[in-house]
């Protein structure tokens, strides 16, 4: 597995190859190298055995570092060359937020479907536009939620749900801390209608976990709060942000999310996760185990059997990616349902949207 890093914006997990198709076999390209998801979206894909034919960006720069990563890439002289392709099935792209509906659509109307970045959207008007527009093309609009889908630790809590470890999920409390890095980020990460404002943005990965986690379809937001407590310097960014949900079959969520991830800390953000269910509970140490164990995967079973600690990295993997190349071969949903992705991503617009801003 891949060393954890400072900076949360360029980490990109790395597992072992497990191709599901072989080499041609599910021709892909990357566009938009505005957030360094980008990477970890193509090393997911390509070690399940996606060939990545092309990447574009306008910034030459940005393809130029790409390639060293990925040199099997070509460089497109264009968007539109890759669109035109039709051995292009899939496209990745980690462009700025409020830019990655635009594009997936343009993605979808070329017969392709697209991979995008979270958060997915930062308006409610995109998402119903992309609602659309999968309607009409039949194309897929999936999202990298990577604090689930490229974390080992999570995928295996997934798997001791599914198996009945902790019995009916009752709650699921999330923790998102990052560090912030200011001066690796680009001016639009500070730009509100660009970035989509906390809970849009890292909160969806916390919303997506708990539907996941609890197995509900919908759930409403009972109340959400932002704030920027320490950073007058960056008047429109939310630096801290809570959020209570309850779900449809009565499950409940809370989550905070915020930059407050000191120095000190040997990775860029203590991620955890509590699961609650009726015959035990789940917790998640994503990235780091404080002062304890070197590296992160380490996951916490309490229940009728006692106490167990699980340290899983390198021993799961990240099936999401391969299960995702097939259901675009086959037009199933395995890895993730559309109405999944999409409800995930109106919850936390949501969210964000009738979030109250405390004074700092």
């Amino acid at each position: 597995m891949a060393v954890q890093q400072a900076d949360g914006m360029n980490y990109a997990p790395k597992g072992k190859p497990s191709p599901v198709v072989k080499p041609g076999g599910f021709v892909i390209a990357a566009a938009a190298l505005d957030h360094g998801h980008i990477y970890g979206m193509c090393n997911g894909l390509t070690e399940a055995g996606a060939t990545l034919k092309y990447v574009y960006d306008p910034d030459p720069e940005k393809v130029a570092a790409f390639r060293r990563s990925f040199p099997q890439a070509r460089a497109a002289e264009s968007l539109e060359q890759i669109l035109a392709d039709p051995e292009v099935r899939l496209v990745a792209g980690a462009a700025v937020t409020s830019e990655r509906c635009p594009l997936g659509l343009r993605v979808m109307d070329a017969g392709k479907d697209y991979f995008t970045d979270k958060a997915p959207f930062t308006t409610l008007e995109q998402l119903e536009a992309a609602r659309k527009k999968v309607r009409e093309t039949g194309c897929k609009y999936m999202v990298y939620y990577s604090e689930r889908l490229h974390v080992e630790g999570a995928v295996f809590a997934g798997q001791l749900i599914e198996q009945g470890a902790v019995g009916r999920v009752l709650q699921v409390l999330g923790m998102g801390p990052h560090r912030l890095s200011a001066e690796s980020r680009p001016a639009w990460f500070f730009e509100h209608e660009r970035y989509g404002g906390i809970l849009c943005d890292i909160g969806s990965h916390q919303i997506e976990q708990y539907l996941y986690y609890s197995g509900e379809k919908d759930a409403r937001v009972v109340r959400s709060q932002v704030a920027n407590y320490n950073h007058p310097q960056y008047p429109e960014l939310e630096d801290f942000g809570d959020c209570t949900l309850v779900g449809g079959n009565g499950s409940t969520n809370y989550f905070r999310v915020d930059w407050f991830t000191p120095d000190g800390l040997s990775t860029w953000g203590d991620g955890r996760c509590f699961i609650l269910g009726t015959d035990g509970y789940i917790e998640i140490r994503k990235y780091v185990d404080v002062a304890h164990q070197p590296g992160g995967d380490h996951v916490y079973l309490v229940n009728r059997d006692g106490e167990q600690r699980f340290d899983v990295a390198g021993k799961v993997g990240f099936p999401f990616f391969g299960q995702l190349i097939l259901d675009c071969l086959n037009r199933t949903e395995n890895a993730m349902t559309q109405e999944h992705a999409f409800k995930a991503a109106e919850l936390c617009l949501l969210a964000q949207e009738k979030a109250e801003r405390i004074s700092g």
